[in-house]
């Protein structure tokens, strides 16, 4: 049986745009207001799925959100026909308004948590969307990335879909952005490291105190137990409160692992040389990498700048291992020349290779931000959506796709457009025709 890492891409939205919405993220609040180019962000995300494919990967894509959230609008008492309900919402509460209009779904790394079968006890993967609740524009998406989810993964045989965990900030869940799993290999049990920001029920512990930790150990925990997941497959580690409150929002800003691999920086943990111990004895006697960063190399506010971190580490064909990396990364001289070096230390990293995906990190996330890992046998990827995994075809159609119904420049004034919803509802109504999804979407229902 063969075993893979499946990456699913959220396509860049329609509406794709810099309100500044995310206080803790530092990319994100410093291009406030910016004019975006939705065409180009989602035509940047399309090459970085292609060329992954074109290594050999598996790569899959994931539909994005209806934005503007006209459902919630009028939730919130906003009335009349949809161009009523956004002019009233932006002349009356525009920060309501612009948190309706978030195209944050890109970061597919938020999606959801997902388990292989390999570590469950029931030997199905298992999807739970993450809540989001630490920022109102990001809660918005749960109900329909499961919609999206389920279409994507939906034979029950395989694939086990559970409901987001209560909408309260004691059970923030922020999805794989803080969570990572080290295995020999993609289809054999594995160490789940779960990456938490707080205790939601003990505030005499350590905490962050100037932002948020969106992530507490008991969403952890509760995710953990819908998986089925055994203790001695599981780590619980605290995020450093001191990077939180330096701009590191997500532990995948920090840190990031792949199979046998663990890429930290040093001052991504509460307790590293515990956390390290519990890693290692119950990963077992096999070989683990421990790729420690050290502050003299990169500072953390380099680190958040390039996204060094929010890379991705992929396993090709060849059997060595390579890093994705945005090229915030090679202009950075310090980030550079660390590069250079990791290379030559003699672990499974051989490569590294930089992408241009500037209309994501200006909003506040790199490529790690842009997928979610699928860890899948062979029997689960015949049992995948196939419209929804990138070849050739798909990645042509889908350009085309784009190019008929994406604006080339977007200012946050344009999204009180009424030509604009429709426009972005013409478009994903199309795009769940070509990705066979059926109606996720509310408009459609």
């Amino acid at each position: 049986m063969k075993q893979f890492e499946v990456n699913f891409d959220g396509l860049v939205g329609p509406t794709h745009n810099y309100a500044g919405l995310s206080f803790g993220n530092v990319a994100s609040l410093n291009n406030a207001k910016s004019t975006s180019s939705p065409k180009q962000a989602a035509k940047q995300g399309l090459l970085k799925m292609k060329a992954l494919a074109d290594m050999g990967m598996l790569q899959g894509v994931l539909a994005p959100q209806e934005r503007p959230d006209i459902l919630t609008l009028r939730r919130l008492g906003f009335t009349g026909t949809d161009g009523q309900v956004l002019e009233k919402a932006a002349k009356q509460a525009p920060a309501i308004f612009l948190a309706c209009c978030s195209a944050s779904s890109m970061w597919t790394a938020n999606a959801a948590t997902v388990s292989p079968s390999a570590d469950t006890a029931d030997g199905r993967v298992h999807f739970t969307p993450a809540n989001l609740t630490n920022k109102f524009h990001r809660s918005l998406e749960p109900q329909v990335t499961g919609n999206i989810l389920k279409a994507t993964f939906a034979d029950e045989r395989f694939f086990q879909h559970h409901a987001h965990l209560p909408d309260n900030e004691h059970f923030g869940d922020e999805g794989a952005a803080n969570h990572t799993r080290l295995c020999s290999d993609y289809g054999h049990a594995g160490v789940e490291i779960f990456v938490y920001g707080r205790h939601a029920f003990d505030s005499s512990k350590p905490a962050p105190t100037r932002f948020p930790a969106r992530q507490t150990l008991e969403a952890c925990q509760a995710v953990a137990r819908l998986h089925g997941l055994s203790d001695e497959g599981v780590v619980y580690v605290q995020q450093n409160p001191d990077v939180i409150d330096q701009g590191v929002f997500h532990n995948d800003v920090i840190a990031v692992g792949n199979r046998n691999v663990l890429f930290y920086h040093e001052q991504a943990f509460h307790n590293t040389q515990a956390a390290l111990a519990e890693i290692q004895q119950k990963y077992g006697d096999d070989k683990l990498h421990f790729i420690q960063v050290n502050t003299s190399d990169v500072s953390v506010e380099d680190a958040v700048k390039t996204y060094l971190f929010n890379t991705q580490i992929i396993s090709l064909p060849n059997g060595e291992m390579a890093i994705i990396a945005p090229t915030e990364c090679q202009e950075n001289p310090a980030v550079a020349r660390y590069l250079d070096k990791l290379v030559t230390l003699g672990t499974p990293i051989k490569q590294v290779h930089f992408f241009d995906v500037k209309q994501s990190m200006r909003n506040g996330g790199g490529p790690a931000c842009l997928r979610l890992r699928v860890a899948l046998t062979d029997k689960e990827v015949d049992a995948v959506n196939p419209n929804t995994l990138i070849n050739d075809g798909l990645f042509e159609r889908l350009n085309l796709w784009v190019d008929k119904h994406y604006r080339d420049v977007l200012s946050v004034d344009d999204l009180r457009d009424p030509q604009l919803l429709s426009e972005s509802r013409s478009a994903l109504d199309e795009l769940t025709q070509i990705l066979k999804l059926g109606s996720v979407y509310p408009f459609q229902r």
